[in-house]
């Protein structure tokens, strides 16, 4: 018989570290706001009502979008992270 288990079939989940999670998902969240502003270093025209003042708003709602999305889960960033650092990422 092999080791792996049928199609579809669910192991229980192991305790997740709430640390190790806040973690890897303020590290997604990183990534994210170095993403984001790459994005907005290629802009294609000027912007007319730019200032300082601007630039540290939107830096600021940036942070808090790539946040919001790094709690959100969805880029799967901080779960791979999550499961390398907790040692189940090892092959087996």
């Amino acid at each position: 018989m092999s080791a792996v288990g049928p199609i579809g079939a669910t192991k229980a989940a192991a305790p997740v570290d709430p640390g190790l999670r806040k973690v890897a998902q303020q590290f997604e969240a990183i990534f994210l706001r170095q993403m984001i502003a790459g994005m907005r270093q290629a802009k294609l025209s000027e912007d007319v009502l730019g200032s300082s003042a601007t630039d540290n708003f939107v830096e600021l709602a940036d942070a808090r979008t790539a946040e919001s999305v790094a709690a959100l889960g969805r880029f799967g960033i901080a779960a791979m992270i999550e499961k390398q650092l907790s040692g189940k990422g090892a092959a087996g």
